[in-house]
């Protein structure tokens, strides 16, 4: 179950806030009345990874030129394997 509590509420709360998550809940923690990071299980899966069969620009069609002088097949190696330079886009 998701539950939105604040910095404060957190503080007051932390050994309870544990159980809790270790029951299986999930909690976003507010900061200045903003979401700010959540707590969840630890067996949670990252919920921003999908497939990349499930991404629906991994593989599509370009629609423009590059500048860069790279392939759209270099561009999805550099966003989807990490690029030859160490730099990657999540």
């Amino acid at each position: 179950m998701e539950k939105i509590i604040n910095v404060k509420q957190m503080r007051a709360s932390l050994p309870r806030i544990v159980e809790s998550v270790k029951q299986g809940d999930h909690f976003t923690v507010l900061y200045r009345s903003r979401p700010a990071f959540r707590i969840v299980p630890v067996e949670d899966p990252d919920p921003g990874l999908i497939p990349l069969s499930k991404d629906p620009l991994y593989g599509a069609q370009a629609v423009g030129r590059s500048s860069d002088g790279l392939s759209g097949a270099d561009h999805d190696a550099i966003l989807y394997n990490g690029s030859k330079n160490e730099t990657s886009v999540r």
